[in-house]
């Protein structure tokens, strides 16, 4: 088949869901808008979880909670958050702790990225993009395990990127974060199996969705596109259920493992 029938195939459409998650608490930053965020929300709440949700983008926490509330009968714990403040997360987490008793499964999806070469590269453009994509999932880590490991249980799943392998213009400050979310959910695994505790990662390529297009160009986008096997970007719900087998008991045995969500060229 050739590339041109390739770019001009229809997305699969969302699937059924079979409950993989019933029963679990599961909380998941960075959750407002239309990015991967929200559809792992989506996603989770269709398997029967209930839904923790936080944001620094209070309008857009409040709305995302009102579309999840149609979806799922009951309006999700929404908290606001900024994964750069200590504070705010210890917050999150023991505000969702003490609202459902537990915490099974936390997706720690909260990133910022940049276009910017190198040469040009403030230091605040660099530790800004840092403090978010990975110190925030440090702080957001530390603060989940410190539930999950004292109880004997739980799943942790971080967002990364392909960038965090591949090499991409501009994108110094976010690759090299997104490298460190993958050797952060390989040491944490380490340091959480003896009590049970899973942490792994999801690395996409690319996933359309509006906000996406907002901050980058449409250039850039479709070059990104062209280059994956199927001719199109992931939708952010296929990302989201790469994430969803993480949280689930299908990956029992996984612990450490970066999971790329992408396709290459053959």
């Amino acid at each position: 088949m050739g590339r041109v029938a390739l770019a001009d195939m229809v997305a699969p459409r969302p699937h059924e869901s079979h409950g993989l998650l019933a029963g679990r608490t599961v909380l998941i930053t960075a959750a407002a808008g239309t990015g991967i965020g929200f559809a792992t929300a989506r996603r989770c709440a269709e398997e029967g979880a209930r839904v923790v949700i936080s944001d620094r983008h209070e309008r857009r926490l409040a709305a995302a909670a009102e579309e999840l509330a149609e979806i799922g009968g009951e309006r999700p714990l929404a908290l606001v958050c900024d994964v750069t403040s200590q504070e705010q997360v210890d917050r999150l987490f023991d505000t969702a702790v003490g609202e459902y008793g537990q915490l099974d499964v936390a997706v720690n999806n909260a990133g910022l990225g940049g276009d910017t070469p190198l040469v040009e590269m403030t230091d605040e453009q660099w530790h800004t993009v840092l403090d978010v994509t990975l110190t925030g999932t440090f702080r957001c880590t530390r603060a989940a395990l410190r539930h999950m490991i004292p109880r004997g249980r739980g799943v942790v799943v971080n967002n990364a990127s392909v960038l965090g392998w591949r090499a991409q213009a501009g994108q110094a400050h976010y690759a090299a974060a997104k490298a460190g979310v993958m050797a952060l959910t390989r040491c944490a695994a380490i340091e959480a199996a003896p009590a049970g505790v899973r942490v792994n990662a999801v690395s996409p390529s690319i996933a359309m969705h509006p906000y996406l297009a907002k901050v980058s160009s449409e250039e850039v986008l479709a070059e990104l596109a062209a280059r994956a096997a199927f001719g199109r970007a992931a939708e952010p719900w296929e990302v989201a259920d790469v994430i969803v087998f993480l949280a689930s008991d299908y990956s029992s045995y996984l612990t450490g493992e970066v999971v790329s969500v992408s396709s290459q060229h053959p």
